[in-house]
């Protein structure tokens, strides 16, 4: 684990504040934290809270009034903030299913899950703490390096659709177990790390006492010689072999990858040592060099690959594809995969569920949200007998039927959730680098060679020379310290929310131009904002309790901005849902009747006193009870906070900004004209088809495109970079080069300043790796290089090199 930022914590009120130390005194403002999730603080309205967004607010909460605030003494000092999805309902039909299979078996029922969002050793804690709260758990192992867990539980107790509502509640997600994953890269490496550093060891106690002085006539000195060979050797089997295999696999296809030069110094200190050591000459053996050598860059490449599986980690492999439905048949609703759907089948979609193929409606009356789909932010009111587009989402409590006008395979959701391959992306510059690297070591060693021998004659002299050339050019700067550079760097935007899924997102990024916004749930919230909270608080205690019961498990979006108000603003803690017969009217709202009388929540004078024509342009909704109006609520979509001041922000960096949407016209050029965006950079009302032929159009290879949705997957698949604020969909973050949370924006201009932090820390490495060469190389030439002064200059060259890095990107670890 990475080494924290240096900070200084001080009183702050409501929110723990920081001050970076080594900062000039006029930019040391206080820096305050979330109390849940640790990272910044960007807003008044988030300072004064002390959190970074409701969800943190309500997990926070909700995890002290459980008693386990324990929690915040294990975790790391900065998790991701609290995803949105806190708040919404989610179908754990799925997991019911497999629950009553694990159940209709003999022995102990047992299941393997994943879960999304494990960052930490606390949360592996917190979680195996509700689990044993539940009632007939019995065991549970949590692999936080895979992201999954394994459950045991008493038959016809447990409820594990109540766990993973419980854990969703605290901002973890469970998903299917998916295919039984490979062992991950970082753990093959830090089995070979191990077994390397224990040759290493073994090599250096073998070789010191030829640099205290022992006699070539001493009795054990071949002995001491024979080990450090067949350690050095073991050590090329085990960490060599690693960068020896990528590089010739990166020849196999004419690429020069970064394992070449690694490749050639291990192998050329190897044999010039192996010869040394057949020979008894001691001036050719450089066995600590080897194994210390595949040590450091076996380090450095575990630190790179580490930094980017935890990203990848926190996300759920099984995502996106819509769920079973049931299909009405001769002997019943009968449950069906929807790659089993046929034209004319008559289907049913539960609340909250996705419409898999485009449909006609044959239920009465029913709510469909298309945002996911079209970009559309307002939900559609559908009558018998309607079209109802592949990947509408039921807005309804209840369920609906439909009668499906295609089948799976030509629906617009499967084009949108087919898997596309994607190209690496071939770094030339490094390319470049890496075969002027090699040419000129080759070209060195050959001329100094051919140098001694018309000098001297003498072929031992002249190898001795060329082996000193080969051992003490080893690129211990690109190797070591590159990775740890992007490692470094990878952790610090992880610290501001900011997640990178790539390796080679950071070359891409220096490309980058031309950034493209989709506008629903990218530079919008995904749930309308409440323009007037003082009228939830305003409400009795009572009638809080009511409105949650009208609005919880309702996944229409003004539903779900109250019910994240209830609780993030803790407005009904540690009070039930009110309790009765709940009742919808599509189209109008919901109520519910008790023994106070008849509550509802709708549309202005559908049970309420006031006529329709009082509504406003910003969609009242109205609480009542009994026909009395006791609220009215206004909504607009919600701009994420801090959108215009980073847009700005890019747009003075020298980027182009682009706004391309499915939404309405008037509705995007009302948003470009708020962010300062030319409306003939906003296009509105596109197909998904039409995004991505744009965006194939506009790209050079320098586009960034970020998006939410579905209805952005194929314009995903055409940008040169791809990022998505939105992780519980399964959809775009399994494409995405990044993923970002939070209610912001900011942490886009984090990422460009960070990767410019690693661009230039990486040019004075290049600058310090040519000195040291011309450095090193000349003595080597010169004759002077023996096996003492390699094994003391290539330790020294690696702390400089890490000195460097640490350097170059203090601001960057500080800057939390």
């Amino acid at each position: 684990m990475s080494a924290e930022p240096a900070l200084d914590l001080v009183d702050g009120g409501a929110s723990p504040t920081v001050r970076v130390r080594g900062l000039r005194a006029a930019t040391a403002a206080p820096i305050h934290l979330c109390l849940h999730c640790g990272t910044p603080l960007a807003t008044d309205a988030t300072r004064a809270s002390g959190f970074c967004c409701a969800g943190c607010s309500y997990v926070y909460r909700l995890v002290h009034e459980h008693g386990l605030d324990g929690y915040y003494r294990i975790r790391d000092t900065v998790v991701a903030p609290a995803d949105p999805a806190v708040f919404q309902p989610r179908d754990y039909a799925w997991l019911a299913a497999l629950q009553q299979q694990a159940e209709a078996g003999t022995g102990t029922p047992a299941l393997t899950l994943e879960v999304q969002g494990i960052s930490c050793a606390g949360c592996v804690w917190l979680i195996e703490q509700l689990f044993d709260r539940q009632k007939g758990a019995l065991h549970i192992e949590t692999d936080a390096q895979l992201g999954r867990m394994h459950l045991r539980w008493t038959r016809g107790v447990f409820d594990a659709p109540a766990f993973a509502r419980t854990l969703q509640s605290f901002n973890y997600l469970v998903g299917p177990p998916g295919a039984e994953p490979a062992v991950p890269e970082s753990q093959r490496l830090v089995r070979r790390v191990g077994l390397c550093a224990a040759f290493s060891m073994n090599v250096m106690l073998f070789t010191l006492p030829a640099y205290f002085g022992m006699e070539a006539t001493f009795p054990y000195a071949r002995l001491f010689g024979t080990l450090s060979l067949l350690f050095a050797t073991l050590s090329l089997l085990t960490g060599g072999a690693y960068f020896l295999g990528r590089a010739g696999s990166a020849l196999r296809v004419g690429a020069m990858h970064i394992d070449l030069p690694i490749a050639l110094g291990i192998v050329g200190a190897y044999l010039g040592s192996l010869y040394g050591w057949l020979s008894g000459r001691e001036q050719f053996v450089y066995f600590d060099f080897v194994a210390a050598f595949i040590l450091l860059m076996l380090v450095g490449r575990w630190a790179q690959v580490t930094a980017v599986e935890r990203n990848r980690r926190r996300l759920l492999s099984v995502q996106g594809r819509p769920q079973a439905v049931g299909v009405e048949t001769p002997a019943g609703l009968v449950e069906r995969p929807v790659e089993e759907l046929r034209a004319g089948d008559i289907f049913a979609v539960r609340s909250g569920q996705v419409i898999p193929v485009e449909a006609r409606l044959e239920s009465v009356a029913a709510t469909v949200g298309t945002a996911w789909i079209t970009g559309e932010a307002d939900p559609r009111e559908c009558m018998v007998g309607a079209r109802v587009p592949a990947g509408g989402v039921n807005l309804g409590r209840g369920e609906i039927r439909l009668r499906a006008a295609q089948p799976w395979t030509e629906s617009l959701l499967a084009e949108l959730l087919r898997p596309v391959t994607r190209d690496g992306y071939r770094h030339v510059f490094l390319e470049r680098v890496i075969r002027g690297y090699l040419i000129g070591i080759l070209v060195v060693a050959a001329a100094a060679g051919l140098g001694w021998w018309l000098a001297s004659h003498d072929a031992v002299r002249t190898w001795s020379v060329v082996t000193a050339v080969l051992v003490v050019s080893c690129p211990c700067a690109i190797g070591l310290a590159f990775p740890l550079a992007d490692e470094i760097a990878t952790v610090a935007l992880r610290r501001s929310g900011v997640f990178v899924r790539e390796g080679d997102l950071w070359p891409r990024l220096r490309r980058v131009k031309k950034i493209i916004f989709d506008k629903t749930g990218t530079l919008t919230l995904e749930t309308p904002k409440l323009l007037n909270p003082e009228a939830l608080f305003a409400l009795v205690p009572a009638a809080r309790a009511t409105l949650l019961a009208l609005v919880q498990d309702n996944p229409h979006p003004v539903s779900q901005s109250l019910y994240e108000t209830l609780l993030g603003d803790g407005l009904v803690a540690g009070r039930p849902p009110a309790s009765g017969e709940l009742r919808e009217t599509i189209g109008e709202g919901v109520s519910l009747q008790t023994r106070d009388g008849l509550w509802s929540l709708g549309r202005p004078g559908w049970r309420g006193s006031h006529p329709p024509a009082l509504v406003t342009e910003n969609h009242d909704t109205e609480f009542s009870l009994d026909g009395v109006v006791l609220a009215r609520f206004r909504f607009e979509d919600a701009v994420r906070a801090d959108a215009r001041r980073e847009v700005t922000g890019l747009q003075a960096a020298g980027f182009s900004t682009f706004i391309l949407s499915g939404d309405r016209r008037e509705k995007v050029g009302k948003m470009a004209e708020a962010l300062g965006i030319p409306s003939w950079q906003a296009l509105a009302g596109v197909t998904p088809q039409e995004k991505a032929d744009w965006v194939r159009k506009l790209d050079r290879r320098d586009t960034l495109m970020l998006g939410d949705g579905a209805n952005d997957s194929l314009a995903f698949d055409a940008a040169f970079v791809r990022g998505t604020p939105v992780v519980h969909r399964g959809v775009l973050e399994g494409k995405a080069d990044f993923y970002y949370l939070g209610r912001g924006l900011d942490g886009l201009r984090r990422l460009f300043a960070v990767n410019e932090a690693r661009h230039r820390t990486q040019a004075w490495l290049l600058a310090f790796s040519v000195t040291y060469n011309l450095v090193a190389v000349g003595l080597a030439v010169a004759g002077h290089m023996s096996p003492l002064i390699a094994a003391i200059l290539m330790p020294v060259s690696s702390l400089l090199s890490l000195a460097i890095v640490g350097a170059g990107l203090r601001r960057v670890r500080s800057a939390q």
